[in-house]
């Protein structure tokens, strides 16, 4: 669901930005009132974490699509809400720069519908509700479930609205949306099942992490260890080895795309912002499609091309990590510095 410059306007991409700018900035406020030193490397690993995830394709079984992890709320399950969003910033931010996944232009948006949804709407308004004070297994299971199909079925609408009111390009909002709402709610359901094993996890090794974080309460005394440890390991293979395994086919925005307009990318303008962007991300992105600059001889699916999905899945990884643990470092710092009475 990462959306390309083709499908943004540069007014929609910039009042996009201007949204996601301002939920930064408020975020970053709200993290540095219960910011810890125990919070600041979770953070960093769960960065990891969903960087890692995000580059398994599944597929959608009888639809000729595929679909990864958004993983908006297992951040906020894991972060709280504000945190959540930076980190997810961080993410999509990596990507875009880095691994020409996403557009620059349109980097505001895919922040926005892949952060915002699951934090401050399915979070509170779903997951909270049915899992209560109470966080029986049942309650875990069902408000994961619950929350992270309506947070992907709302950042699919965001994307549709995003692109009808850009105006760009031949993807009329009534046949766009009734492909892009059923095949995100097959991988909705998907992340969902993989939303509560995680939370299901956490809950088995640290389930007072659940509680602080639920509560807003620092995370200072609690040994996460075996939560980091836990879900560095799976980042590590994921990135560094079941990406090989990941599905070619094209992902539920490519194919709702195609089933629209018969390909599964659309022509873009090379003039303005878009040439701008387009321009800075090539330079920027060293590893573009998560692989190694393709030569001549090098064809995808072979040695080289795994080897280039295995280091973009652990370099991606670690950049992120050393991102977000510097940003918490910073929001840390000026926590500490706020608090200190003056001289």
């Amino acid at each position: 669901m990462h959306m390309a410059d083709a499908l943004i306007s540069p007014a929609v991409g910039g009042a996009m930005w201007a949204a996601t700018a301002v939920t930064t900035v408020y975020c970053a406020k709200k993290v540095r009132e219960d910011l810890d030193d125990r919070k600041v490397p979770l953070m960093g690993v769960v960065g990891a974490f969903i960087f890692a995830a995000q580059m398994l394709n599944f597929t959608i079984p009888a639809t000729g699509s595929s679909g990864h992890l958004g993983g908006g709320l297992i951040l906020t399950v894991l972060l709280g809400p504000h945190a959540a969003f930076l980190v997810m910033a961080s993410v999509l931010s990596v990507q875009a720069l880095f691994f020409a996944d996403g557009g620059l232009l349109a980097l505001g948006a895919n922040v926005f519908n892949l952060g915002f949804f699951p934090a401050f709407v399915a979070y509170p308004l779903i997951y909270k509700k049915i899992v209560g004070g109470d966080p029986t297994r049942a309650k875990l299971f069902t408000g994961s479930l619950l929350a992270a199909v309506v947070a992907l079925q709302l950042g699919a609408f965001g994307v549709v609205s995003e692109t009808t009111l850009s105006g760009i390009s031949e993807l009329p909002f009534g046949t766009f949306v009734a492909m892009m709402q059923p095949i995100h709610l097959g991988i909705g359901i998907v992340e969902g099942f993989v939303t509560a094993a995680v939370v299901l996890f956490v809950q088995r090794t640290q389930p007072e992490l659940l509680t602080r974080v639920a509560e807003r309460k620092r995370l200072a005394s609690l040994n996460l260890k075996p939560v980091l440890a836990g879900l560095l390991v799976v980042a590590i293979l994921s990135g560094g080895v079941l990406s090989w395994l990941a599905s070619t086919n094209p992902d539920g925005l490519e194919w709702s795309i195609e089933k629209v307009t018969g390909s599964e990318e659309l022509a873009g303008t090379t003039a303005g912002v878009h040439g701008t962007s387009a321009e800075i991300q090539k330079k920027t992105s060293f590893l573009p499609d998560y692989g190694f600059k393709q030569s001549a001889e090098t064809e995808e699916g072979d040695v080289a091309g795994s080897a280039g999905t295995s280091v973009a899945g652990i370099v991606g990884a670690a950049i992120t990590l050393a991102l977000v643990v510097l940003v918490g470092f910073i929001l840390r710092r000026r926590s500490i510095a706020n608090a200190s009475p003056g001289i």
